[in-house]
């Protein structure tokens, strides 16, 4: 058995790390279209010598082996909550990690979600206007009107956000194909390159780069800030980690990516040198160039940009079905309201479309193409959301490593310190820039950020003020027994979110109906800081009497509930011939002007509440068996 399993092992595995080029390495994939010419641009201001090009492509192959290779591939990923990775599967892990409250890992989390998101706006106009931008280097198109490649631009990402709710099953076989093509064909490239100059090798000597960096002050600090363009991209690898395993996805950095992204920034730094020599044996003045692009030969050029194009795509399309999957998981840990989730696949849960989100995304990158105008313009944004990212990814990974995994705090120091300062360097070097359009991300983070507070806050006042206005359900259960009301046939299940009290629709359907039902079940769905949960551990039921029982569905974070389903699928709660109703306590919230939040939150959680998903949809109870009472709450 074990040698006739051992070849489908392999290839599974195989199809997995196809799939990984495809959509993990998409983003840090395309990074060679702009980071080093714009790297190179911010140590231009006194012209651009040879050491400054070996500086700035050392600093940049070395910001692939630190941050990727050591910080991602080698050690993150290891940090996995039951094989599903990013920020927020981070901050469960955390949050597990502690007991009781943790209101700093809380803050994490939501910040780094809050960040995610400029960097999910960032990348599809960043990377599809730099491809497109690719035009101008094709042969008798020199002189291309900037507005076709804006419009273009444009048309191609609309293109692509409106088949999102068709779902991208189909056309995501393509994925890994198509990337192996890229990083085939920029690394090809860069070798080329590279057998014209091979002084461009001293670059992988980490003494050019720190020479760099102790001679040019700050101008060191802005060209470092760009350098990291290299690396963005890199919080994908963990962030993806549940759709293709640990194994697949660091076979594909170590044999195809990491290679290929190397021999192309050589190739770059080879091209630039050539250029520089010949610029100074002619007495010219070096001018700083489209190096991705002119490496190629002019009738490559045509095709080399198309496969960008394509690559770009690709990319922009991993970054929006996170921002899709970061969403749920935002969703089901209580840090957004409930919004729309629609499958797009009979077969694979995790393919799914959000509707708010997408159209939002859609206006967020229309307005930076059309504000910003080309790609070398808003590299500037583009580094801050990912810093920070990756400085809150290394807070949560020391709680893990030292209150999970229990290491001693000299050894969790040793390891996350260094990573800690780096991330804290490149976040310093890319806030110089927020004058330059880094005030972007943060601006889209601090708008998010005042989202999730707002809603958590409300919730919390809200639920506040529902309890305390409830009676102990192990209260009411024996007053009823002993003076019991008019019973009607059939199963009414209370949706509560504490099941110890009585959920306000019980007691409205009592005092208003004056019945009672012959079966009732005060149900709570909660959320477990684990991305699946069992099926055996989905239901737990516990009698109180003969008519009453209290129940817990718990979901994964990363599932989707489907609360009538479940509650019958293991038998413990039996289909009722006098049929099911779902009773849901549905609040009118109005804003109290001296109490709880300020009143302008109060106008925001208020606008959260009105818009958020009908909870019928969410848990997928069918409309035509939904009772919804509540009353009028202040908050």
């Amino acid at each position: 058995m074990h040698g006739s399993g051992a070849p489908s092992s392999r290839a599974q595995t195989a199809a997995l790390t196809i799939g990984a080029i495809g959509v993990v390495f998409g983003d840090i994939g395309t990074s060679p279209l702009y980071a080093f010419r714009e790297a190179l641009a911010q140590s231009a201001g006194g012209g651009i010598d040879r050491s400054e090009i070996l500086g700035v492509l050392s600093l940049a192959l070395w910001a692939l082996i630190l941050v990727v290779t050591v910080k991602y591939v080698t050690f993150l990923l290891r940090a996995d909550n039951n094989g599903e990775g990013g920020v927020l599967s981070l901050m469960a892990l955390a949050k597990r990690a502690r007991s009781g409250p943790a209101p700093i890992v809380f803050a994490l989390g939501a910040a780094g979600a809050a960040l995610f998101y400029g960097d999910a706006t960032i990348t599809p106009a960043l990377s599809v206007l730099s491809a497109v931008e690719g035009l101008k280097t094709v042969p008798g198109l020199g002189g291309m009107d900037v507005r076709l490649i804006l419009g273009l631009t444009v048309a191609i990402l609309v293109a692509l956000f409106a088949i999102q709710s068709h779902g991208t099953a189909r056309v995501a076989r393509l994925f890994g194909p198509v990337c192996i093509v890229w990083f085939l064909a920029i690394g090809g490239l860069g070798l080329l390159h590279i057998a014209d100059t091979p002084a461009v090798l001293f670059a992988l000597n980490p003494l050019y780069g720190i020479s760099f960096l102790t001679g040019h002050g700050v101008t060191g600090l802005f060209v470092l800030g760009a350098v990291f363009l290299t690396v963005t991209g890199a919080e994908a690898l963990t962030a993806d980690m549940g759709h293709f395993g640990r194994r697949p996805i660091r076979i594909g950095w170590f044999a195809l990516v990491f290679p290929a992204l190397s021999l192309n920034y050589l190739g770059q730094g080879a091209y630039a040198l050539a250029a520089q020599e010949a610029a100074q044996r002619s007495g010219q003045v070096f001018q700083n160039a489209d190096w991705f692009f002119l490496m190629a030969p002019d009738a490559f050029r045509a095709p080399l940009v198309i496969l960008a194009t394509l690559a770009t795509i690709i990319a922009s399309q991993a970054v929006i079905t996170g921002a899709y999957s970061l969403t749920q998981q935002a969703i089901a840990l209580g840090l957004l309201p409930r919004l729309s989730i629609q499958q797009t696949s009979e077969h694979h849960s995790g393919q799914i479309y959000l509707p708010v989100v997408n159209w939002l995304l859609l206006a967020g990158v229309l307005i930076l193409v059309d504000g910003f105008r080309s790609s070398s313009a808003m590299a500037a944004a583009y580094g801050i959301a990912v810093t920070g990212t990756m400085v809150i990814t290394t807070c949560l990974a020391f709680i893990v490593v030292r209150r999970l995994w229990k290491w001693r705090l000299p050894l969790a120091l040793a390891l996350i310190a260094p990573m800690l300062a780096l991330d804290l360097v490149f976040f310093g070097a890319n806030i110089l820039r927020v004058s330059e359009g880094g005030w972007v991300p943060l601006l889209i983070a601090a708008l998010l950020g005042v989202v999730i507070v707002t809603w958590v806050k409300g919730r919390a006042l809200l639920a506040a003020q529902v309890h305390g206005d409830t009676v102990p359900l192990d209260s009411l259960v024996p007053a009823l027994a002993a003076r019991p009301p008019r019973e009607v046939e059939g199963t009414a299940v209370f949706l509560a979110s504490d099941a110890s009290v009585t959920p306000a629709a019980l007691l409205h359907n009592l005092k208003h109906n004056k019945v009672l039902h012959r079966h009732n079940i005060v149900l709570k769905v909660a959320t477990a800081p684990r991305p699946h949960t069992q099926p055996g551990e989905r239901l737990k039921l516990e009698r109180l009497d003969d008519r009453f029982a209290r129940a817990t569905l718990t979901y994964g974070y990363m599932e989707t509930p489907d609360v009538p389903a479940d509650l019958l699928r293991d038998g413990q709660v039996a289909s009722d011939p006098g049929g099911t109703s779902f009773f849901i306590s549905r609040n009118s919230v109005g804003a109290a002007r001296k109490a709880g939040m300020p009143f302008w939150q109060d106008i925001i959680f208020i606008f959260l509440q009105k818009n958020a998903s009908d909870p019928t949809q969410f848990f997928r109870i069918p409309p035509n068996r939904v009772v919804e009472l509540g009353t009028r709450i202040e908050v």
